[in-house]
């Protein structure tokens, strides 16, 4: 006895209309006959009314329905027409309110981004002043040799500066001496 199989079984197939005729035809045909079965059984468990119309690509009309399907449709139609009136206006009011909702968001993210735009300023400015306090500590790996120059030159007018400052500070801290007077 052979245990391999005959066929491939069930495979997944990709959702897409298919591009061989016969091949669509039998795949509406099977499935047609699924969803009917699917309808009936909604119909049977649930004592749902149910109407199906179903137009297959040769352009040929099959229905289902129960009770029957001219019952169900009037049925849907005569509440559609009467409530048609009511849902449009609660059609209407959640539009509104949705809109407004949406409104007030925007209001408020706008007002953030001003926040944020002001705060981004604020930044822009405080670096530029640390940049021009601190020129010092600049990378110097993307600077030209004039660049360079002006920023030896600077460096040794910063070092003399220190020194001076330096030298004032020892003198000022220096102990005064006297001279014990004699008489």
């Amino acid at each position: 006895m052979s245990s391999g199989r005959k066929s491939r079984g069930r495979q997944k197939i990709e959702i897409k209309k298919m591009s061989n005729e016969s091949h669509l035809q039998v795949t509406f045909s099977k499935r047609r006959s699924g969803l009917f079965k699917k309808a009936s059984e909604l119909c049977t468990l649930c004592g749902a009314d149910v109407a199906l119309v179903v137009y297959s690509p040769g352009e040929k009309v099959f229905s289902f329905g129960h009770p029957n399907v001219d019952t169900v449709i009037d049925r849907y139609l005569s509440r559609v027409s009467s409530q048609n009136n009511g849902t449009m206006q609660f059609i209407e009011a959640h539009r509104s309110a949705n809109v407004r909702e949406l409104n007030t968001q925007l209001t408020q993210i706008n007002h953030l981004l001003d926040i944020e735009k002001k705060r981004a300023e604020e930044l822009s400015h405080l670096c530029k002043s640390v940049e021009t306090q601190f020129w010092w500590d600049g990378p110097v790996d993307g600077m030209n040799r004039v660049q360079l120059e002006l920023f030896k030159n600077d460096l040794e007018e910063l070092k003399k500066l220190v020194a001076h400052h330096a030298d004032r500070l020892v003198i000022q801290s220096a102990p005064t001496q006297t001279l014990p007077l004699f008489f």
